[in-house]
């Protein structure tokens, strides 16, 4: 994707990374396990992977590394996904057009409607970590392809 990038929009790219976890990662991913409701397919992802930026693919699409996304839960706690005031989420990263990504208490991964966790409104993004980091993968290729990574 980069190879390319300069040459078609005429300023050099971003951070576009698959970061793999260090060991700082992976005892804030231990911890997850640990303290948190976090899905345990998240957890594992943690164990491997460090953190995504993708920058310049659209708008941009963000995970936030382990550390980061249980900074935020001590500061601001879980965030309600359903109306029922039930299902708690953990937001695990966004994209560069202002929408936020959580991981729910159920495994699925919600994104917000607007840019705001106060406001917000949600609505499934996909079934698990699994099918949600595949469509990552869509939009990745989608962009590679015409420029365009559709909307996720």
């Amino acid at each position: 994707m980069t190879g390319e990038f300069e040459h078609r929009h005429g300023f050099p790219p971003g951070t576009n990374q698959v970061r793999p976890a260090n060991h700082d990662d992976q005892a804030a991913a231990r911890t997850h396990a640990q303290v948190t409701t976090a899905p345990a397919d998240l957890v594992t992802f943690y164990e491997s992977i460090g953190d995504v930026s993708w920058a310049d693919v659209g708008n941009g699409y963000f995970l936030d590394p382990a550390g980061d996304v249980l900074l935020r839960l001590q500061e601001y706690g879980a965030v309600d996904v359903g109306t029922d005031r039930k299902a708690r989420g953990l937001v695990i990263g966004s994209n560069g057009g202002g929408l936020i990504y959580l991981a729910g208490s159920d495994g699925a991964i919600y994104r917000t409607r607007t840019a705001s966790l106060d406001e917000a409104g949600f609505e499934k993004a996909a079934d698990d970590l699994r099918q949600f980091l595949e469509l990552l993968e869509r939009s990745l290729t989608r962009f590679n392809a015409d420029g365009d990574p559709g909307y996720l």
